[in-house]
């Protein structure tokens, strides 16, 4: 077995396709608050709000169309859900497992006269859909919020359905 195919065989399809896109998953961030970062119940995983840290560490922080921009923003967005991703491996061990994701959930730190929300999102929904393929396609919320967590610009949340 090539060192290639051993890589994918140890990383399974999905974070394979991840690193294919030069991303791999972090360590679990550790909440903020009291909860947990994701639980199961029946045949689905509900993470909690992920934020884009990066280490432990946000980013960047402040509103969508003030301090931050939109395209910046939108990384953010790719970053939490990689976060989530993370949690959702350790609820159910490996992400090959999903076979749907069923719903993502974006809050964005918003100027008041910020309305791109949906394409702040994006960088979520897209990633989803090139790691998982079909599978990735949700439904979807976008929603500007006036602060959240540490001012982070953006959180993610995502509801799994595996096998």
């Amino acid at each position: 077995m090539s060192e290639a195919e051993a890589t994918t065989a140890a990383l399974g399809a999905v974070e394979q396709r991840l690193a294919d896109l030069g991303l791999s998953l972090p360590e679990v961030a550790a909440p903020v608050a009291a909860y947990v970062p994701a639980a199961v119940a029946g045949g689905f995983v509900y993470t909690a709000g992920q934020l884009p840290f990066v280490k432990g560490q946000l980013p960047a922080t402040g509103k969508v169309g003030a301090e931050v921009s939109a395209e910046d923003a939108k990384r953010y967005a790719e970053l939490s859900i990689i976060n989530a991703l993370a949690a959702v491996k350790a609820q159910i061990g490996d992400l090959d497992r999903v076979t749907r994701i069923v719903k993502v959930v974006g809050f964005v730190a918003s100027d008041p006269s910020f309305t791109g929300q949906p394409g702040v999102i994006n960088g979520a929904s897209e990633l989803l859909g090139k790691v998982f393929g079909e599978a990735g396609i949700h439904a979807r919320s976008a929603v500007g919020v006036a602060v959240l967590p540490l001012d982070a610009p953006v959180e993610v949340e995502l509801i799994a359905e595996f096998a």
